[in-house]
This record gives structure tokens, sequence and C-alpha cells, in this order.
């Protein structure tokens, strides 16, 4: 019995926040707007100066020439073919 008057206290406080709904506002457009529109374009403004060239920069150096190899190693000599046959007989 003494929870039920919390109980019942916090269910109005709950159904009076469900119930709340926020009013909404609207508020007229302003009669006095004034609309601008623009006028004629004006004339073109004048090119500007094209800049200075760059200068070129020096050339490159040319680099050392490698070594020369080291000759390879000598093959090792075929051997030497039978004699043929004179074909005499």
């Amino acid at each position: 019995m003494r929870y039920l008057f919390i109980v019942a206290a916090a269910l109005s406080v709950l159904t009076f926040y469900a119930c709340d709904r926020p009013t909404e506002v609207v508020t007229p457009a302003n009669p006095n707007t004034v609309v601008v529109t623009p006028g004629p374009a004006g004339a073109q403004g004048a090119q500007g100066v094209q800049g200075a060239q760059g200068v070129q920069g020096a050339p490159a150096q040319k680099g050392e020439t490698g070594a020369t190899g080291a000759e390879g190693a000598k093959g090792d000599q075929g051997n030497k073919g039978n004699q043929g046959d004179s074909g005499g007989n």
C-alpha cells in the first residue's frame, strides 16, 4: 500500500508528459521584402601582363667511363677426329 502512492504519482507524471504536444508557431512572410534584379554587365577588364620567362638550367656533367672487364678463360681444345677410309675398294 505504501508503494501504491509512488506508482500512481509516477504514472500521472508520465501521462502528462505523453500528452504534452509542442505548439508550432508559423510566422508569415515579410510583405516588405525587396527583390533585387541585377543590372547590365560591366565592361571587361584589361588583360594582365605575362610574366618573365625563367632561366634555363646548366647542362649535366658526363659521368666517367667504366673499367674494361677481364678476359674470359680459354676453352678446352676438342679431340681430333678419326681418319676416313680412302674408298679404294
